[in-house]
């Protein structure tokens, strides 16, 4: 599925999706980068098998509405159990439990100037750069930085 093709999304103007799941933290676990076209559905499924032969201690993922009954299947011979995190009724921004976690990730991947639009002519590249990405954020919490920096670049007062 992570194949070199290209779809189109006419919604969203999107040519690649990327699928992730995360730990409780927002630290990535799986990345998945399919054609626009391919329904999240069929993403959720093969990341659910990658995650159960790399992660095995997970037992549980929250889901976005967008995966369908067919995921709760996929997961259950695997040891994970699938929940979808349903939309509240009520008009007006409501903040949905355990969805702001991905959401966070999302937004960090978002500070890295290569992740921002799909420059990336393969998918396996920009998979890496997601990876690239989190070690980067990663090592900013260790060491304490705040900012990313460039080396060599003045620092601030």
């Amino acid at each position: 599925m992570s194949g070199t093709s290209q779809g189109i999304d006419a919604g969203k103007k999107i040519k690649r999706r990327r699928h992730l799941i995360t730990d409780t933290l927002g630290l990535v676990l799986a990345v998945l980068i399919t054609a626009a076209n391919v329904h999240d559905t069929t993403g959720g499924k093969l990341l659910l098998d990658d995650v159960a032969a790399n992660h095995p201690s997970v037992s549980k993922v929250w889901a976005d509405g967008g995966y369908q009954s067919s995921n709760f299947n996929h997961g259950a011979p695997l040891g994970i159990d699938v929940e979808v995190v349903q939309r509240p009724r009520a008009k007006g921004y409501a903040s949905l439990p355990k969805r702001w976690v991905i959401e966070r990730t999302f937004g960090w991947l978002m500070q890295h100037r290569r992740l921002v639009r799909d420059y990336e002519a393969l998918p396996q590249r920009s998979r890496a750069m997601i990876h690239w990405a989190m070690a980067s954020k990663m090592v900013r919490e260790l060491t304490g930085e705040s900012t990313l920096r460039l080396p060599g670049a003045s620092k601030r007062i």
